[in-house]
């Protein structure tokens, strides 16, 4: 029982396209209160979509479930995500599976935090 009016076309994507860039650009602008890195390059959002309605959905994570930042950390996203021009409305959706590991940090956040980014931990 599939809704084929939430398929995106290949001319929705090459629309959305901008929106994905803007929405990505608002998430480095949420730093992890522990951690000098954004949430983005930290590896905490496990999704970002965006329908034809220009509603975003997100599915994140933290770094410790007991993040004690959590619901300020969360109220940034939304309130970000929400100012960025052309987007109607977040929701974010908090999971901790998949746990989050090292594995998930971006280059940029490995420089950051003074690690190597060619290290393979596997």
């Amino acid at each position: 029982m599939s809704d084929t009016n939430n398929v995106l076309t290949a001319e929705d994507v090459k629309e959305l396209a901008p929106l994905y860039d803007a929405v990505i650009l608002a998430l480095k602008q949420v730093y992890d209160p522990e951690i000098p890195v954004n949430i983005y390059d930290l590896g905490l959002i496990y999704e970002l979509n965006i329908d034809k309605e220009h509603n975003v959905k997100i599915v994140m994570t933290f770094t410790a479930p007991n993040c004690p930042m959590a619901d300020e950390v969360m109220a940034e996203v939304k309130r970000g995500v929400e100012l960025t021009p052309g987007i109607l409305s977040c929701q974010i959706d908090l999971v901790f599976e998949p746990a989050w590991d090292q594995s998930l940090l971006s280059d940029e956040a490995r420089l950051a935090l003074g690690m190597d980014p060619e290290f393979d931990e596997d």
